[in-house]
C-alpha cells in the first residue's frame, strides 16, 4: 500500500514528472492519466487495481516501498 506522498517522493528520486509516470504506468499495460495521478497525490483515494500499477510500474524503475516500522512509510532506490 502507498500514499500520495510516497508517489511524489517516488516520482522525485527518479526525476519524473506526472506525465512521465502515466507514460510509463501505459508501457506497463495500463493506464492512469496525470489527472488520477494529481489527485492521489493530494490525497484522494484510488482502487486497489490503480495502487496496483503505480506500484509495479514504480518498483520496475527501481523504487523501494519502505513500510510503516516506527519511524513511518517511505521509498528509496533500489541499490543496483
Amino acid at each position: 500500500m502507498i500514499d500520495g506522498r510516497q508517489c511524489v517522493a517516488a516520482r522525485g528520486l527518479l526525476g519524473w514528472s506526472q506525465k512521465q509516470l502515466s507514460d510509463a504506468v501505459s508501457q506497463q499495460g495500463g493506464k492512469f492519466s496525470v489527472m488520477a495521478i494529481t489527485a492521489f497525490e493530494k490525497g484522494r483515494a484510488i482502487r486497489k487495481s490503480n495502487e496496483d500499477l503505480l506500484i509495479a510500474t514504480l518498483e520496475a524503475a527501481g523504487i523501494e516501498f519502505i513500510p510503516e516500522n516506527g519511524g513511518g512509510v517511505g521509498v528509496r532506490l533500489r541499490e543496483p
